[in-house]
Parts: C-alpha cells; sequence; structure tokens
C-alpha cells in the first residue's frame, strides 16, 4: 500500500493571515487551483477553498478585502506523510472533504486530493468508497 508522502503534492503554494480574500482568489486563478493552504510562519492554521470564498465571502457581502482567517476553515483535518493512502481515503470520506494537508511536526509538506488517487491508480477498495462518498455529498460543508 502506498504513503501519502508517495502521492501528494509536494509543491504547494500557500496564503498568509496578512493576505487577503482577494489576493487568495488571485491566487487560486493563477495557479488553477480550488484550494489555499494559509499558513503563520512554516504552521498550517486554515484552508480556504474557492468555495469558502462564495459561500463565506461573497454570499456574507464580505469585501476582497475581508482577512483570510475570517473565511478560511481553521479546524483542519490532516494526514501524516508516512500514513497510508487507505488511511488518508478513509479520513477524507469521513470528513467529506477532496483536499487533505499533509503536516509533518505541525508544518505542511504536501497536500494530497481526490485527484491525486486518480492519478496514481489506487485499485484500493477503501479508496474507491470515499471517492464515491464524497462525491455523492450534499453541499452544506465549506471546506471540500
Amino acid at each position: 500500500m502506498e504513503k501519502i508522502r508517495d502521492i501528494m503534492t509536494d509543491d504547494v503554494e500557500c496564503c498568509t493571515l496578512l493576505d487577503n480574500m482577494f489576493e487568495v482568489a488571485v491566487k487560486m486563478k493563477e495557479l488553477n487551483v480550488g484550494a489555499i493552504p494559509i499558513v503563520d510562519q512554516e504552521k498550517i492554521v486554515g484552508m480556504i477553498t474557492d468555495r469558502d470564498i462564495v459561500v463565506r465571502g461573497v454570499a456574507e457581502k464580505h469585501p476582497g478585502s475581508t482577512k483570510v482567517e475570517d473565511i478560511m476553515t481553521n479546524e483542519l483535518v490532516s494526514i501524516n506523510p508516512d500514513a497510508s493512502s487507505k488511511e488518508a481515503a478513509t479520513l477524507m470520506a469521513e470528513h467529506k472533504i477532496r483536499r487533505l494537508p499533509v503536516v509533518e511536526n505541525g508544518e505542511l509538506i504536501g497536500i494530497v486530493s481526490l485527484g491525486d488517487f486518480a492519478i496514481h491508480d489506487m485499485t484500493d477498495n477503501q479508496a474507491k468508497e470515499a471517492l464515491t462518498e464524497i462525491s455523492e455529498q450534499t453541499f452544506d460543508g465549506a471546506q471540500n
């Protein structure tokens, strides 16, 4: 079974607590990504998804200058790089999330997403179940 370290994306762009919602949105556009981890120094403190910007930012009529901490998801679910792909799939399914920060000693070292499972052609039934559960979720949570 593969370890998360082997399938994660390790070149992760981040924003900081000093950035605002507009700056996060611009970075998402430039990088063509739907989530940006938020770090304070080297420690991950939150995550902002494109959905967070829409639901917690725009829909709640916050201006683009809104601080990231006002819209980020700060109750993070993360995983250690030595965990198995099965463990990651289980966590993602349980929490109905599509992206999972990979954290070692409190520092963000990568991110694993549903796409990473697909790219690595996982045949593990647990991963398939996770993908199915996440794909069928109702969109009531902000972090996805």
